[in-house]
C-alpha cells in the first residue's frame, strides 16, 4: 500500500468495517443509508457496504461529492441541500425505508433518518460532522423497534484488540484483491497543515486529506 493511501486508511476503513460487519451486522440484499458519503469514513462505508452486497443510498452536499460516492459504488444519490432525505429514501425503497444507517453527520440528517428507517432498522452513530448532536426521541425508537448503536473505533484498541486485528486482516485481503481503493483528494506538505485544515472545514475535500513530510505532489 502506498504511504499516501496508508496514511488515511486505518481509522476510516476500520470504523466502516467493524461498524457495518460487527455492529450493524449488515446483510446482503439490505438497504444501507450512508450520510456524509463523500467524506473519509462515509466513502469507505459506501465501498464496504457494496462489498457486503447491500444496496447503498448515499447522501452528500453537492453533485460533485455525490459523483465520488457513485464511483465508489453508491446505487442511489441524495443531495441533502436540495432534496428531502426522508422523502427520497422512501421513494427509493418503495416506501419501506432503509434497513441500516451509517451516520457520521448527526444533526438534521439524523432527524430525517429516524423517519425513513424501516421497522426494526438499525442506526450506527459514528460522529457529528454537522456540529449538532441530535437528541433522540425515544418514542420513535419504541414504536418502530429501532436500534441505535454508538461506535467509537479508537476505544476498541483497548476494549477488543482482537477485533481490530481480525478486521484489518480482512480489510488488507480486500485491498490486496483490488476491492478497496482509498480515495485521497488532497495532499499537503506538513508546513501547509493550516491550509489542509481549511480544506476540511470548508468541506471542499472528499475522501481523505493527507499531510506528507516531504513533497510528493
Amino acid at each position: 500500500m502506498a504511504y499516501i493511501e496508508a496514511a488515511g486508511f486505518p481509522s476510516v476503513y476500520g470504523t466502516s468495517h467493524i461498524g457495518l460487519v460487527h455492529k450493524l451486522k449488515l446483510q446482503a440484499g439490505e438497504t444501507l443509508l450512508v450520510h456524509g458519503a463523500a467524506g473519509g469514513v462515509g466513502l469507505s462505508a459506501v465501498a464496504i457496504g457494496k462489498k457486503l452486497g447491500a444496496t447503498v443510498i448515499a447522501t452528500a452536499g453537492s453533485p460533485e461529492k455525490l459523483e465520488v460516492a457513485r464511483q465508489y459504488g453508491a446505487d442511489y444519490l441524495i443531495d441533502y441541500r436540495t432534496e428531502d432525505i426522508r422523502e427520497r429514501v422512501k421513494q427509493m425503497t418503495d416506501g419501506r425505508g432503509a434497513d441500516a444507517v451509517f451516520d457520521p453527520v448527526g444533526g438534521s440528517a439524523f432527524d430525517a433518518t429516524l423517519r425513513c428507517t424501516t421497522q426494526r432498522g438499525r442506526i450506527l452513530i459514528v460522529g457529528f460532522a454537522s456540529g449538532t448532536i441530535p437528541q433522540i426521541p425515544a418514542n420513535i425508537l419504541l414504536v418502530k423497534n429501532i436500534t441505535v448503536i454508538g461506535f467509537y473505533w479508537g476505544a476498541h484498541r483497548k476494549l477488543d484488540p482482537n477485533l481490530i486485528k481480525h478486521s484489518f486482516e480482512e480489510l488488507i485481503d480486500w485491498y490486496t484483491a483490488g476491492d478497496l481503493k482509498p480515495h485521497v483528494s488532497h495532499i499537503f506538505d506538513l508546513e501547509d497543515a493550516a491550509e489542509a485544515m481549511n480544506k476540511l472545514t470548508s468541506r471542499k475535500s472528499t475522501g481523505k486529506v493527507v499531510l506528507t513530510m516531504e513533497t510528493q505532489h
